[in-house]
Order: C-alpha cells, then sequence, then structure tokens
C-alpha cells in the first residue's frame, strides 16, 4: 500500500481488514463567505439554477478539508481513516459570514486481505 491515507465512508474497505483502531481525527476548516457573495454577483455564472462558481469553491473546500484530515490521520500512524463525515454549517455575526466544514473519522491501520 502506498503513503496514501484511505478514506472512506464506509465502516469498512472491500478487501483489506481492519488490524487496529487508533483513535477518532477530525479536521476543521473555515472559509470566508464573502467569496461566496461575490461570485453570486456575477450572475453570468449561473446556468440552470447551479453556480459553477460556488460549486468549485464548495469542492476546493472539500478537498482542503479532507487533506487536513488524511494529516491527522498520519501523524496517528494510520493508513486509512473509515467512516467518513462532512459537516457543513455557516456561522454569520457582526457583519460577517463563514462556511464552516468538519470532516471526521475513525483512523484505522489496516492490511490487504
Amino acid at each position: 500500500m502506498s503513503d496514501q491515507i484511505i478514506l472512506t465512508t464506509s465502516s469498512h474497505l472491500e478487501g483489506y481488514r481492519v488490524t487496529e483502531h487508533l483513535d477518532i481525527v477530525s479536521a476543521e476548516c473555515v472559509f470566508g463567505m464573502n467569496v461566496f457573495k461575490d461570485m453570486f454577483a456575477g450572475i453570468r455564472d449561473i446556468f440552470g439554477g447551479r453556480n459553477k462558481s460556488s460549486q468549485n469553491a464548495l469542492r476546493d473546500a472539500r478537498t482542503s478539508c479532507l487533506e487536513e484530515l488524511r494529516k491527522e490521520a498520519r501523524e496517528k500512524g494510520a493508513n486509512a481513516v473509515i467512516g467518513v463525515d462532512l459537516d457543513y454549517s455557516e456561522i454569520s455575526g457582526g457583519g460577517k459570514s463563514m462556511l464552516f466544514l468538519v470532516a471526521t473519522g475513525t483512523a484505522v491501520k489496516v492490511e490487504k486481505v
């Protein structure tokens, strides 16, 4: 298996056996919502009720948060994270709005069967 940490939303990995449960891992990422407001100002991106720029920004946020989850798992000595869950929230107050993304899962060691 490579140095890449495997992520799955499932409680198991097909073709692998969990040899050790290490710890719960999480990654928290916060992104300024002004980016999203600026994108919505550009109506030209809206096609069929979808905003490609916003979708790309959300995809980038997810990618960043999952990479942080991989780092956390690697630090625990894991080579996989099972039961991955992503939760998106908006934090607002004082005229500011932010996107808050949390990724959680169980860091494990797995081996091919």
